[in-house]
């Protein structure tokens, strides 16, 4: 009896049942709740700083921008939900800025005659270069007489390109070839340049050079490594007796690079194995940065060739 009691219950009505529009009505509510969370949420300032740091840096915008207004910002339900939507506050001006950050940070100031006309540093910079020339020409003569038993033999050649004074250790009776070890007879010619570097003031590079025909010895890889050796045994040889500062000092090798005459000959790639001494006269030798650039040639009256000297 209580099993057909149980069973006999009113059939359900066609349709949604009641309750769904309750739940319906409070997950609305909810969506509105967290839209308003949203619009109301406050934006993370350090991650905005770094996104719009990188964008400055990768593209260069303006620094500063004088607005008249409030800068108007943008609501989510403005946009989406109000028929006036307020107009965000156009950015339409970009202005490249240094990529040097530093510059932000330091105090820069000019230095003292930086705003010279570029004429008037020049035409000091021409005078000096011109005095440092007239100084090197005068000197290269004394190391001429100095060593001119040498230049006779054809053992060594002194001349000047402007303020450099070039002395020129040739292959001939200093190297074997294919060898870097200095000929015993060329030792005694090497005290002599050594004396008269002691008296001049200025840097002094020491440099190596070769022809253009490929080494093929076991000792050296090339004639890069043979020019370099050349040149740092008459290095050592220049600090043999330690009165040489060798702070002034630079050694390298140039291989073929800096040929004097073209390689089409032996006679002229003789002429191109040798170990140059270069000594830059002028103790500022920042003032003859700008003429660095003057054109190849534009060295009249500034450089005495071999033959002019002895």
């Amino acid at each position: 009896m209580t099993d057909q009691t149980e069973c006999e219950c009113p059939p359900c009505e066609p349709g949604l049942p009641a309750w769904l529009a309750t739940f319906a009505d409070l997950m609305s509510l909810l969506m509105c709740f967290f839209v308003l969370l949203l619009s109301f949420s406050e934006m993370d300032v350090l991650k905005f700083k770094q996104l719009a740091g990188s964008m400055r840096e990768a593209f260069g915008v303006q620094n500063q921008i004088k607005v008249e207004d409030i800068p108007k910002g943008t609501s989510v339900i403005a946009q989406e939900f109000s028929p006036g939507r307020p107009e965000p506050t156009p950015l339409n001006e970009v202005r490249q800025m240094t990529i040097n950050s530093d510059l932000n940070t330091l105090d820069v100031r000019s230095k003292e005659g930086e705003n010279d006309t570029p004429d008037k540093f020049r035409g000091s910079v021409e005078a000096l270069l011109k005095q440092l020339a007239k100084e090197a020409e005068q000197e290269a003569i004394e190391f001429a007489a100095a060593l001119a038993k040498e230049i006779g033999d054809g053992s060594v050649e002194v001349e000047t390109d402007g303020a450099k004074i070039i002395i020129r250790v040739k292959e001939k009776g200093s190297f074997d070839s294919g060898s870097a070890e200095l000929k015993f007879d060329s030792i005694p010619i090497i005290a002599k340049i050594r004396d008269v570097l002691l008296n001049v003031n200025g840097t002094v590079a020491v440099q190596g050079h070769s022809d253009s025909i490929p080494y093929s010895g076991r000792r050296f890889e090339s004639n890069w490594d043979l020019s370099a050796a050349r040149a740092l045994a008459v290095a050592h040889e220049l600090f043999a007796d330690s009165r040489m500062d060798q702070s002034r000092f630079t050694v390298s090798g140039l291989a073929a690079t800096r040929a004097l005459v073209p390689n089409d000959t032996p006679e002229n790639r003789s002429l191109n194995r040798r170990v140059e001494i270069v000594i830059q006269k002028g103790k500022d030798e920042e003032a003859l940065l700008p003429l660095q650039s003057r054109p190849e040639g534009d060295t009249e009256g500034q450089a005495l060739r071999p033959g002019d000297i002895f």
